[in-house]
């Protein structure tokens, strides 16, 4: 096959970056890279999210880092806009455009005779953080996305019927994944933060309000009072930026109940740690795509309690693992119910085999290679993924 350029933006950056798109690119390129070494992958990040040890190239996926101004909004736009501007330039065989905000370049993107992938991750507009002039923008930059990009890639059902429905396209469904690793034992982090194995409830986000961390925080108060839950604690895993006014509110919310611990941003083996050991993954969101969080939660066989959004139904948890979104009282009944069920390995083992096979980025990367061949004339030509 002959050689193919992949420039790709949307995203803040990676390795090691917080949030979902970030987390779907650090999964996805690294496994595309492997698939074929004619296939030439150049990620590009924005400047306060690069990481200084990430270097020029990182598990073969060559980092291209731009500047943008740091800040709601303007730092997508901008980013994107120099990106464009660099493809035009240096010609790659395809641009892929990750999230709504970048795809209202795809049009400019097209006048420059490029070739556009656009993946879709949900409607970013939902999201309680953007005002009605942003909310009118981001609507029209997703029009524009899906009318005229090349192909289009939706990570769910939901989306993709969305897509049909208002812009009359037709697109790829490839879900986000999750990547099954070894459970990790208790060790420095749990006793640093005074918890126990399975006596604790975890939400790994990023701290925005359409996470309902304030709705987590109430319902765990409540579950708290609660005989049998002497033991427990609340872990909330995410950047903790004390001059964001949603997470003063938070801290605020929480300052009276010291079995609630805001752990900050975590990664590699501390989060596994985390993870492997939690008795409760909880996820009261008003807006999500395709939930990476839930489904790594899910590969280490825990038990889930999700808001009834269409994203998180469309993961396919049996109705106990629901909860009406923003309706407390029945999240913290979830809360206790879950500290007087035991979860037993078998059930742990069922659900990591599950996940394993429904959500495997392995698959995911040959079906986006597949959409990338398509798009560029190529025959697909790979070998099989190792990571």
């Amino acid at each position: 096959m002959r050689s193919m350029r992949v420039l790709v933006a949307g995203l803040r950056g990676i390795p090691g970056v917080e949030g979902g798109v970030e987390s779907h690119a650090e999964q996805l390129y690294p496994r595309l890279a492997a698939l074929d070494s004619n296939l030439d992958i150049e990620v590009t990040s924005r400047s306060p999210y690069h990481p200084a040890a990430a270097g020029r190239q990182w598990r073969g996926v060559r980092l291209k880092c731009f500047w943008s101004p740091a800040g709601k909004g303007l730092e997508a736009f901008a980013h994107t806009l120099m990106v464009v501007l660099y493809a035009a330039v240096t010609r790659p065989d395809i641009l892929h455009l990750h999230a709504i905000g970048p795809g209202l370049f795809v049009p400019l993107a097209k006048l420059f005779g490029l070739k556009v992938v656009f993946t879709h991750h949900g409607p970013d507009y939902d999201r309680e953080k953007w005002g009605p002039l942003a909310k009118r923008l981001l609507k029209i930059a997703e029009a524009w996305a899906c009318r005229f990009s090349d192909q289009r890639i939706v990570i769910s059902r939901h989306i993709q019927d969305t897509v049909r429905q208002r812009f009359s396209r037709e697109s790829v469904l490839i879900p986000n994944g999750v990547q099954v690793v070894p459970h990790q034992a208790p060790g420095d982090l749990l006793r640093e933060l005074g918890v126990k194995p399975g006596r604790y409830v975890l939400q790994v986000s990023r701290l925005v309000p359409e996470k309902r961390q304030e709705d987590l925080i109430e319902a765990f108060n409540r579950a708290a009072q609660q005989q049998g839950m002497d033991e427990w604690r609340l872990l909330i895993v995410g950047t903790c930026k004390q001059q964001d006014k949603y997470v003063q509110q938070l801290l605020a919310k929480a300052s009276d109940n010291p079995k609630i611990v805001f752990t900050g941003f975590r990664t590699g083996t501390e989060l596994r740690e985390l993870y492997s050991n939690a008795g409760l993954f909880v996820l009261p969101s008003t807006h999500e795509g395709l939930p990476i969080a839930m489904l790594e939660a899910l590969s280490y066989g825990l038990r889930v309690a999700a808001s009834d959004i269409p994203a998180n139904l469309e993961v396919g948890l049996s109705a106990d693992q629901y909860f009406p979104l923003r309706d407390v009282e029945q999240l913290s009944q979830r809360i206790v119910a879950a500290s007087r069920r035991q979860h037993s390995h078998e059930d742990r083992c069922n659900t990591i085999d599950w996940v394993q096979r429904t959500y495997n980025w392995d698959n995911i990367a040959r079906e986006t290679y597949s959409v990338y061949c398509d798009l560029n004339g190529n025959q697909p030509d790979y070998q099989e993924v190792k990571q």
